[in-house]
């Protein structure tokens, strides 16, 4: 056993950087899920409509730990296809993040006044159209305080890659954990840290909801 040293601190922030890119990463790509899910639950085609909404249950009637665990652990045992713990991880966090990002956002769609629709096609533009510039823009502006809400979410999400290896945050605080015999120590710097991600987007969210609460009701 012994104390806890300034290298042991700076693995910890240090992981940090692991932290933000596997959440960077996942936002990323689970927006361009999400804006696919969301334009297709939005479509007239029943039939785009019917694989949105099958995609949506199935993703989100699977535990995120359970996906994870099934591209890290299943796919080598099943196929003998090798996944690295990142991989999987933004394999999974992304699937997941698209089909809450769609609802979301296919949600903000739907909010839209109705006045709103009426109008863009008595100009007679496409559907298309439309959305691009009427539709979308005012969605986008109603989607921001519960998508930077969610995004949280996701932070806080990515500490389950640390069951499958990859040396995140979280996985970092058990290393040190292991070596010091501190956890209470290390996993309180590691919660500091997490905070100091989540609080400001949180707060960021509120902010952003009371505003555009205000704003609308003029």
């Amino acid at each position: 056993m012994r104390g806890i040293s300034i290298n042991d601190i700076w693995m910890i922030v240090g992981a940090l950087r692991w932290t933000l890119l596997l959440a960077l990463t996942t936002f990323a790509l689970g927006s361009v899920i999400g804006l696919m899910v969301a334009m297709a639950r939005s479509s007239h085609q029943k039939w785009l409509q019917g694989i949105a909404w099958f995609y949506v249950e199935l993703i989100q009637g699977i535990p995120l730990l359970g996906m994870l665990f099934l591209l890290f652990f299943g796919l080598p045992t099943l196929f003998g296809i090798d996944v690295s713990s990142f991989m999987a991880a933004t394999i999974a966090f992304s699937l997941s993040a698209g089909a809450f990002l769609g609802e979301i956002w296919r949600g903000s769609i739907a909010a839209v006044p109705k006045g709103q629709w009426e109008a863009s096609l008595s100009l007679g533009i496409s559907r298309l159209q439309m959305m691009r510039k009427v539709i979308l823009p005012q969605a986008f502006r109603l989607s921001l305080p519960p998508t930077i809400g969610f995004s949280v979410q996701l932070i806080k999400n990515t500490s389950l890659a640390a069951l499958v290896g990859f040396v995140e945050l979280t996985r970092s605080g058990q290393i040190v954990s292991g070596s010091t015999l501190q956890p209470l120590l290390v996993y309180l710097l590691v919660a500091l840290c997490y905070f100091a991600l989540c609080f400001p987007l949180a707060r960021l969210s509120l902010h952003l909801e009371a505003r555009f609460h205000v704003t609308g009701r003029h």
